[in-house]
């Protein structure tokens, strides 16, 4: 069965100057119009689609890719505001309607970008948005590990650091310190599980933990003084900006990652950097 506001992979059931139907289970047959059809489509053929409600309610099927499907969090910019609230560029003709009711703190002002959730209307079966993105939040017990690799969404800044969305699902924090470039609100960016507290909360991470970020750190050190030539002119006085510019890392993870190469005896320190070493 086709599901409303995702992405689906249908098949063509009649074929019509105006464009296709597609099977659709329970919804029906949805069209995909001419416009939006590859070529040499025919009965029985399969296809992805994207299903959205057109202006006047139908159901309708595109291969265009909106920025955001239903159950997102997406960083959106208001097109217009009229009466009605709040209409965001989501990637489609149809603008995504973010109503007054669900604008918080304050109404949206047009040419603005704000974080917003994808749901579907329970009253109107419409696809909207809103910016009370808190009550969306899973509050029940994770089962993350501390090392796992996690999608992020930034959101807001806090006292103590940056807000992020885990895995579209849950709320994590990175803090100030482990905070090595800057972060924007709606960027989407890897991350790790730092720590699990007793209280339920997560701390985030932008590095690997523990041994494993320093064996990545030292694969990535090495590849690079191969790239020139076996010499780089950095090392532990080199600014945190340089070495994250370089490497993607942190000063300590350099300066651990460095101390490793030393004790294997697969760099040497010189005048102004690091050296490969000659392997006999």
């Amino acid at each position: 069965m086709a599901s409303l506001g995702r992405f689906n992979t249908l098949r063509v059931s009649k074929v019509k100057d105006f464009g296709v139907y597609l099977k659709a289970g329970e919804l029906g047959e949805i069209l995909l119009p001419r416009s939006q059809c590859p070529d040499n489509l025919d009965i029985g053929d399969s296809v992805r689609v994207f299903v959205y409600l057109d202006s006047d309610d139908y159901l309708i099927a595109t291969t265009q890719r909106p920025l955001a499907c239903v159950g997102d969090f997406a960083m959106l910019r208001v097109a217009e505001v009229n009466d009605t609230g709040a209409f965001m560029d989501w990637g489609l003709s149809k603008q995504l309607l973010v109503p007054y009711s669900e604008q918080k703190p304050r109404p949206l002002t047009v040419g603005k970008r704000y974080l917003v959730h994808l749901y579907i209307d329970s009253a109107s079966e419409r696809i909207v948005g809103t910016t009370k993105i808190d009550r969306f939040i899973d509050k029940t017990p994770v089962d993350y590990k501390v090392g796992d690799a996690v999608d992020l969404v930034i959101a807001n800044r806090t006292e103590l650091g940056q807000k992020a969305i885990i895995n579209q699902q849950h709320w994590g924090l990175i803090f100030h310190s482990d905070m090595l470039q800057t972060l924007y609100p709606g960027q989407r960016t890897q991350g790790y599980i730092k720590e699990l507290r007793d209280d339920g909360k997560i701390n985030l991470s932008l590095q690997k933990p523990g041994y494993s970020r320093v064996v990545d750190t030292t694969e990535k050190i090495l590849e690079m003084l191969e790239e020139q030539e076996g010499y780089l002119p950095v090392h532990d006085k080199s600014s945190p900006e340089t070495l994250f510019q370089l490497f993607g890392i942190s000063k300590k993870a350099f300066k651990m990652a460095v101390g490793a190469l030393l004790k294997q005896g697969k760099i040497e320190l010189c005048q102004g950097g690091i050296r490969l070493r000659d392997q006999d």
